[in-house]
């Protein structure tokens, strides 16, 4: 039976790369212009946008390394998975409408577009477009070493292929990222997150019942299995504690906000209206498909210690080794290509992002025209980040030890502390100036790279990310209540009082 296993594994695996390529090659004919490639035109529908919002919130971050944080942690991450929908709603109520109408009226293609018309300030386009550069290093690092662990734990299996290294996994999965990103952009990512995310929903309610089923108590078991060994592990805090909980509930509760893979999405909406429907279809698929977080995590710990299973060599090969260990062949098929799906779809979006910081935001920040041949930069962009964010990826992981949920909360926090004040804030309070989110942004990048690097270790195992976040609100509110007021142009004031 193991044969046939592997073969349906790899077979829908396969079947999924292949419709990724098939997938770009389409989006070619879509892609004519730069605003194509980073916004999808203004064209899409509301169930688009909503499957490719909630997709980019969790990716291999949520559907490999939040696993492996639960396996090693216990509880603690749940306030970093669960407190996301409330993002969601301060993303949709303060920041999605006024961002499309933005959008509309000045015709941009990028988050520092927006930022850079509503502080009349080519500073905050440079150190936005900065931010999203670093941010996108760390998280897309996290979705090539996702790619990789999953690649990893699929053909180690097959028997002829045997025994394979990380960055073998890593190069190959990395050559069909570069393919899908350079030939779709954005347009392939969306529209691929439309069907994978709808994948997921279904295996991720499939996949809560496979880890119930582990154990003939179900879930309850496995907790006490867990309780027995390590109470702490298994109580609402888990082993990092009430601080280090609570950062993460205000880093990923308000950071979705400043999320620019995310808030760029609501540019795309064909209608301003759309938004009222994109919430709850973002909400719906998030809510369903991250039960795999802590339920694969919490039955993988139990089934170690119980002896059902295993020591994994890396807490971040929980969710791989459950769908090999317990999953149906076809169930752990097609949630393996769902895998590859999430994290290929939002590592598109990181690329995509990153490429228009690199080529659009930061030379137009400097004073440089537009370039003619601007969409064959921006694909030339992509190849570049890619390889720049799998170096990084695998310097972390070999040299740093990270694993992929830290890995990714790095970059999380890195874009929670730098844009949340301003996009939250700024697009609701006219009383924000310039020299406020200059400050903000250049305070949490400083934060954010000393504790990244070493320079700085916060107590009690507080997020890095959470630390950056409070000091740029707190400098952000404070310089701009204390420097004049930033005029704003008339038609950006009267989008803001809408």
């Amino acid at each position: 039976m193991e044969p046939h296993r592997q073969l349906i594994v790899l077979f829908c695996v396969g079947a999924y790369m292949a419709f990724s390529i098939a997938i770009g090659l389409w989006a070619i004919r879509r892609t004519k212009s730069a605003n194509d490639f980073f916004v999808a035109g203004r064209s899409l529908g509301p169930l688009v946008v909503g499957m490719a919002v909630f997709s980019s919130t969790l990716s291999g971050f949520g559907f490999v390394g939040g696993p492996g944080l639960v396996y090693k942690t216990g509880l603690s991450s749940f306030w970093m998975v669960c407190v996301s929908s409330l993002g969601y709603a301060i993303a949709f109520f303060l920041v999605a409408k006024r961002i499309r109408l933005i959008a509309e009226v000045y015709d941009t293609v990028s988050l520092p577009d927006v930022l850079a018309l509503r502080y009349n300030s080519e500073t905050v386009r440079l150190l936005s477009g900065v931010t999203i550069l670093l941010g996108v290093l760390g998280y897309l690092a996290t979705q090539i070493l996702a790619m990789a662990f999953v690649l990893q734990s699929i053909l180690a299996q097959t028997p002829m292929i045997g025994d394979i290294g990380l960055i073998n996994c890593a190069i190959i999965s990395l050559s069909v990222l570069v393919f899908y990103s350079y030939t779709g952009g954005i347009v392939a990512s969306v529209y691929t997150d439309l069907v994978q995310g709808l994948v997921m929903m279904i295996a991720g309610v499939l996949v809560v019942f496979a880890a119930a089923s582990v154990f003939d108590g179900g879930l309850t078991e496995a907790s006490q299995v867990i309780f027995a060994d390590d109470p702490e592990t298994i109580m609402p805090f888990g082993a990092l504690g009430v601080a280090a909980s609570l950062a993460w509930f205000f880093m990923f509760g308000v950071g979705l906000a400043g999320q620019p893979h995310i808030v760029t999405k609501f540019m795309m909406n064909r209608r301003v209206s759309d938004a009222r429907l994109i919430l709850p279809i973002a909400l719906l698929g998030y809510a369903v498909s991250a039960m795999l977080w802590i339920s694969i995590g919490v039955v993988m710990h139990a089934a170690v210690l119980r002896g059902l299973a295993p020591p994994l060599e890396a807490a971040d090969q929980a969710a791989p080794a459950f769908l090999s260990l317990y999953a149906s062949p076809l169930l752990a098929g097609v949630v393996f290509a769902g895998l590859f799906a999430a994290i290929m779809s939002t590592a598109d979006a990181f690329l995509n992002i990153g490429a228009a910081a690199l080529i659009h935001d930061i030379p137009k920040a400097l004073g440089r025209p537009a370039p003619k041949n601007e969409l064959s930069l921006a694909r030339g962009a992509t190849v570049a980040i890619a390889i720049a964010a799998a170096g990084f990826a695998m310097y972390s992981h070999f040299l740093g030890g990270q694993l992929v949920a830290i890995l990714g909360a790095f970059g999380w926090g890195m874009f929670a502390a730098a844009l949340a004040p301003l996009i939250v804030i700024g697009l609701n309070w006219s009383r924000a100036t310039r020299p406020a989110a200059v400050s903000a942004i250049a305070v949490s990048i400083v934060i954010n790279l000393a504790v990244q690097f070493g320079a700085f270790s916060p107590p009690n195992a507080v997020a890095g990310g959470f630390i950056a976040m409070l000091a740029s609100f707190i400098v952000f509110i404070s310089v701009s209540l204390t420097t004049a007021p930033t005029p704003i142009e008339k038609s950006m004031r009267r989008l803001m009082e809408l």
